[in-house]
This record gives structure tokens, sequence and C-alpha cells, in this order.
């Protein structure tokens, strides 16, 4: 998905994090670096939780119980 409207932000970094951040990307890139930066974090992170929570499901004695609940409900939906 595009993006098609940006806002201006003000952050605070360490200086040596900028020092990096500045010898890592060229001149006038340093915000594209950051949104990409930014959006991998965030992708990733979410990524995380998902397998976290399907982890935490694995554990729970009542889930396959609620899946077969789910699977007579959808096999109703799919059948009218």
């Amino acid at each position: 998905m595009k993006d098609d409207t940006y806002t201006r932000v003000n952050i605070t970094l360490p200086s040596r994090t900028l020092r990096r951040l500045d010898r890592a990307v060229e001149r006038g890139e340093r915000s594209q670096f950051i949104k990409d930066a930014v959006t991998a974090y965030l992708d990733t992170r979410a990524r995380t939780k998902l397998a976290e929570g399907f982890k935490r499901a694995a554990l729970d004695p009542d889930i396959e119980e609620m899946a077969e609940w789910g699977m007579d409900d959808y096999a109703r939906i799919v059948s009218d």
C-alpha cells in the first residue's frame, strides 16, 4: 500500500545513533530509511505477536473444541 500523505515529526536520537544513520544512508535518504526500518520492525513485531498467540492457543486444552464449534458454524454457513 502506498502512503500518499506524509506528516513531519520530530524525534530525538542519541548522537551516536544519528551519526551511524548518516553514515549508512545517502544524503536526502534519511526519512525513507527510517520509514523502511520502522515498517520492517512493525511487520516483524506483528508476526511475532501472531506466532505467540498461536503458541498460547496450542497450549489451551479447549482450543480443539472451540475450533470444532467454529467449523460446525462454517459448515452451516456454506451449506445454506
